[in-house]
């Protein structure tokens, strides 16, 4: 009887550790990237993800002038050591002292939902009057492409800053476009 009791006893752990990697499988596979022959380029809104252009990040708002990227210009954007920077809005995730980050500005002219891409996972927000913008969705950038990271934001006409933050590398690469 003691004998019957260990093997419904394997049989049950058995069906909970099955029902776990069930679950774990498909979150597991969505963290591991994709192998890749070669780079491929992005079309569409992404295409300009191909061709970034080299900017400067600011370390605070007076920065942010010369630190403006046009909505649909790709950039590989050089950072600053965490403690460097002056965010205007405190970071959710901000790095520790060995992250970097900074400082870009948006310019939008027509109402609109867009998308940031981003290159590697550090954290962004966006902040327009003091506050940050809510996300209305996050998701991974095609496979290949480079793009590893993508949010979109509703954003009405004027001036926001694009906060980086918590990344590993002294530079990143970022694409904002409108969606249709």
């Amino acid at each position: 009887m003691a004998m019957r009791g260990s093997i419904v006893k394997g049989f049950r752990v058995g069906c909970v550790l099955l029902a776990l990697m069930a679950v774990a499988g498909p979150v597991l596979a969505q963290e591991r990237p994709p192998v890749c022959a070669a780079p491929v380029a992005p079309t569409g809104d992404l295409a300009a993800w191909a061709s970034p252009g080299d900017r400067a990040a600011a370390a605070d708002m007076t920065g942010l002038p010369a630190a403006t990227l046009a909505i649909g210009e790709a950039a590989r954007v050089k950072l600053l050591p965490t403690p460097a920077v002056r965010y205007p809005l405190r970071p959710e995730k901000p790095g520790g002292s060995v992250s970097f980050g900074g400082l870009v500005r948006l310019h939008v002219t027509t109402p609109g939902t867009y998308r940031v891409a981003l290159g590697s996972g550090a954290w962004i927000d966006l902040v327009a009057g003091g506050e940050a913008v809510v996300s209305t969705a996050h998701g991974h950038g095609p496979d290949c492409s480079g793009i590893r990271k993508m949010v979109d934001f509703p954003l009405e006409t004027g001036d926001y800053t694009l906060q980086f933050a918590a990344n590993g590398a002294d530079a990143i690469t970022v694409l904002a476009v409108k969606l249709p």
